[in-house]
């Protein structure tokens, strides 16, 4: 299993929002229904064509993060799983942070926390989350993922 160490080298690399951007997706998508993440459905939550969201999905496939059929679909892999919960971490944490610390109006907090979760450090989580007393939940009442990268328990998928 990737270490956190690993990932936040990945987040430094040139494509890494990307690559953030589309691990975030198939997990969302993967929740909310069963089976295969279909390339078109990535593309539709992505805004991106059909054709670019089957190239990355085949780069994601050969950096190990996901499960890749052609024709078929994708699943991430648990490296994949522990990039998308990285940076979800990151999205709710800084949420929470920008609505009970700084006090900014919760319909403002999600346009600024997209562009802020690919670039806090992994000290700027941690200062984030103990000044916040490691809260639960963001300020829309989605659960926020521990800092061990384990899907918060509403989202786990029974064994």
């Amino acid at each position: 299993m990737a270490s956190r160490e690993g990932e936040r080298s990945l987040r430094r690399s040139p494509s890494t929002e990307a690559i953030e951007d589309y691990a975030k997706a198939i997990y969302a998508i993967s929740h909310e229904r069963e089976g295969l993440v279909l390339n078109g459905e990535v593309a539709q939550r992505l805004g991106v064509t059909p054709a670019t969201a089957t190239s990355m999905l085949k780069r994601l496939a050969d950096l190990g993060l996901v499960d890749y059929r052609p024709y078929k679909g994708v699943n991430l892999t648990p490296a994949g799983e522990r990039v998308a919960l990285e940076v979800i971490r990151h999205h709710r944490l800084i949420e929470a942070y920008l609505a009970e610390a700084l006090g900014m109006d919760s319909d403002r907090v999600h346009e600024e926390a997209e562009v802020l979760e690919h670039y806090i450090s992994e000290e700027m989580e941690a200062l984030m989350a103990a000044k916040l007393g490691e809260p639960s939940h963001d300020p829309h009442g989605s659960p926020i993922p521990g800092p061990d990268l384990l899907p918060p328990a509403a989202e786990r998928r029974p064994s």
